[in-house]
């Protein structure tokens, strides 16, 4: 949805109000519809060749095939999560994954919102993708040892690719109303680059405090929607939120996730050999697999881009759209442990370990996907929390029982979500779309 950009009147006051006044006025800051050519306040048309970078309504709403080639990195990044997951598989280690995870996770939703503001076939935007994908690349590949010795390297990347893209386009759009949302994500990701300096330059658990603080910053800033001094919090016009091609977006990581786990699947499954256990562990995963998908299709995930077109506010869907599919997506991260664990060790001696995350992933799925049931329907269906029960309900006795059984206990819990899901999209007629705040 590209729309009218809002321009906010700085307050006089202190220091940091005059900065930002300067800055904006120096950023030629006015008023302008987007698609209808309107002059700003100045009564000027805007002729900068930045304003030709700007998606417009009729152009399609559709990933392009450089969107799907950045995703590629991900590929990498999540296998590369789980395998240190696994390698580390304790609280410390699992709260080391998610630090990461969130790094990632913010690398690539700002780029999902770059593209959708900007148009992915002009070459300025072309170079910036692939500038990131690069940063990416080095990102994933240094994660193993991003809480040893590459930490420098890992903090250097990831404030490369979050600065680098804001400054990059903070100049392309000099003299346009957008550069201001621009502006806001330079000045918090300036300030949660100290504590990822500090961190990568420390060791232990002082690494793990200041990224933590870091990765806390970077995940409020954009819930805050990028509060400034003067300027107060962005409008839902600054970030011009197009549903269709952001639900798209989104889908399409979800399948990314999904196919690490097959990816890590087939991988246990080749080099464990072909017995019946083992056989059948193989066809648990990919059960899970699928019903992944299928309860996170179901209505909600098809409706996504209809959702955000619905909201008064698209930003009361757009948020909550983030934030839900990273805790999705962490939940597919610790299932694809789980499943080549058992796959591995399919009848072995229970560990508790391993039980938490058989049984975690799911858990983590399905509470991301209350959130985003409830930011497309403003209601969660009763199976998605009667799932989170149970399998919180049968963890104590699936710790004495073998890495299959709990494996197959939450695939049984998945599959009667589904069935519930089948069974009401038969008695009721397609559920239209209400998020939270009512219609436009």
């Amino acid at each position: 949805m590209a729309g009218r950009i809002a321009t906010a009147r700085p307050r006089s006051g202190d220091w940091a109000q005059r900065l930002c006044r300067q800055l904006l006025r120096h950023a030629g800051m006015v008023r302008l519809f987007q698609y209808q050519g309107v002059a700003g306040r100045t009564g000027k048309p805007m002729t900068s060749r930045a304003a030709g970078l700007i998606r417009e309504p009729r152009d399609p709403q559709r990933a392009t095939f450089l969107e799907l080639f950045f995703d590629l990195v991900f590929v990498l990044a999540l296998a590369q999560l789980s395998r240190g997951l696994i390698q580390h598989l304790s609280w410390s280690g699992a709260f080391q994954t998610l630090v990461l995870l969130m790094a990632f996770w913010w690398v690539w939703a700002h780029m999902a919102g770059l593209t959708d503001i900007f148009d992915p076939q002009r070459p300025q935007v072309q170079l910036l993708v692939t500038a990131s994908m690069l940063g990416g690349l080095v990102l994933a590949a240094v994660t193993p040892e991003a809480f040893g010795r590459r930490g420098l390297v890992f903090a250097g990347a990831y404030l490369a690719i979050q600065l680098g893209r804001c400054v990059f386009v903070v100049l392309v759009l000099r003299g346009h109303e957008a550069q201001r949302l621009f502006l806001r994500q330079l000045l918090w990701f300036s300030v949660s680059a100290l504590p990822w300096i500090a961190g990568a330059l420390a060791q232990g658990s002082a690494r793990a405090a200041l990224w933590t603080l870091a990765v806390v910053v970077d995940s409020t800033a954009l819930g805050l929607r990028y509060p400034a001094p003067g300027l107060g919090r962005a409008s839902s016009s600054e970030f011009a939120i197009s549903g269709g091609h952001l639900a798209e977006r989104y889908r399409q990581i979800f399948i990314i996730a999904l196919g690490e786990l097959i990816l890590v699947a087939g991988l246990a499954f080749s080099g464990s050999g072909l017995g019946a256990d083992r056989s059948a562990a193989l066809v648990v995963s990919f059960a899970t697999t699928v019903l992944l998908w299928r309860i996170y299709i179901f209505r909600a995930g098809e409706l996504l881009g209809t959702a955000i077109g619905a909201a008064r506010d698209p930003l009361r869907v757009g948020l909550p759209m983030v934030y839900s599919h990273v805790v999705m997506v962490a939940g597919i991260v610790v299932t694809a442990v789980g499943q080549e664990l058992v796959i591995a060790h399919p009848l072995a001696h229970a560990r508790s370990a391993w039980t938490a995350v058989i049984l975690g992933g799911p858990a983590l799925f399905l509470a991301g996907r209350a959130i985003f049931e409830y930011a497309t329907f403003a209601r969660v269906s009763r199976d998605r929390p009667i799932g989170l029960l149970l399998l919180a309900a049968v963890t104590p006795v699936m710790l004495h029982l073998p890495p299959l059984l709990a494996a197959t206990a939450a695939t049984a819990v998945l599959a009667a979500i589904a069935i519930a899901d089948a069974s009401r999209a038969r008695r009721h007629p397609p559920e239209l779309p209400s998020p939270p705040g009512g219609p436009p």
